[in-house]
């Protein structure tokens, strides 16, 4: 992938050197509400606990528990610069595209701010933490994000090519572009009591992976990237396949828990986007929601 090393964004809170991140101590409500729906499952002694929706925030993995083996070092923020720099690249590459396309439709794009923590940091949607994963915040309207997540998402399979971080930072922008245009809100009515809240999370994801796709369109468009970025895009992707996170936690495969797709299906509308380029084409909710 080819990309322009501007510095750190404006759009980027840097939350990193702070004691503890920013986050409060006492029990983790995550951790706790995850124990009620079965606990962890664990490898080692490292337990990677998410529960999508608790907090009405959307992270990167969904409610399948996995355990990757603890971090070998804690990675400071200096050797963390260069990523700072590509995610700043991204973020704001990203958010001038969906600008453009805002614009076109004569709607008005408003930014979304991203927030680097380390371990832990308070949010709009409660408190977040490193085992989380990334994740949106619709309420402040901000993306969260602790580095250390790239060493969870390699033992989970995935890619940590600079187009396959890309991806993780654009489906997280796809949320706030679902909430800007009403999607998220709409979904989350639709899904009170309604008996299909599993179903209805799938759909929300593939469509965010679906906008980070219309993003990698216009990269494409551009020379930015090639073919052989876009295989490791779709590895990361696959490795975050709700069937395949199942597998690697030693569970059967049960659909009926999933909250982001399998792995084909994360492939499938990450290449639908970066095929179209349109965000109308991201119809994962097949007219189920009314606007």
């Amino acid at each position: 992938m080819e990309w322009q090393d501007g510095g750190e964004s404006r759009d980027i809170e840097d939350r990193r050197s702070q004691s503890g991140g920013g986050g409060g101590g006492g029990l983790n409500p995550l951790m706790f509400l995850g124990l009620l729906r079965g606990g962890p499952i664990g490898i080692g002694i490292f337990v990677l606990i998410v529960l999508f929706g608790v907090f009405r925030g959307h992270n990167f993995l969904g409610n399948n528990n996995t355990s990757p083996a603890p971090r070998s070092a804690v990675v400071g923020p200096a050797s963390q610069q260069r990523d700072v720099h590509l995610i700043s690249y991204v973020l704001d590459d990203a958010q001038n595209t969906w600008a453009q396309i805002f614009a076109a439709s004569d709607k008005q794009y408003r930014r979304a701010r991203l927030v680097l923590f380390r371990d832990r940091t308070t949010s709009g949607c409660g408190t977040a933490q490193a085992s989380t994963g990334p994740f949106y915040c619709p309420a402040d309207e901000k993306i969260y994000i602790d580095l250390g997540f790239w060493d969870e998402l390699t033992q989970l399979g995935g890619s940590t090519s600079d187009f396959a971080k890309s991806y993780v930072i654009t489906h997280e922008l796809g949320h706030h572009i679902q909430n800007l245009l009403g999607i998220e809100a709409r979904q989350q009515r639709l899904s009170r009591g309604s008996g299909n809240e599993s179903a209805l999370s799938v759909d929300l994801e593939l469509q965010a992976d679906c906008f980070a796709g219309v993003w990698g369109h216009a990269t494409e468009q551009r020379s930015k990237i090639t073919q052989s970025d876009i295989a490791q895009a779709l590895k990361s992707a696959a490795a975050v396949g709700d069937d395949h996170i199942q597998k690697m936690s030693g569970r059967a495969v049960s659909p009926e828990n999933w909250t982001h797709g399998s792995s084909a299906q994360r492939e499938h509308w990450f290449t639908q986007g970066i095929e179209s380029g349109k965000a109308s084409s991201c119809t994962t909710f097949n007219g189920k929601l009314a606007p």
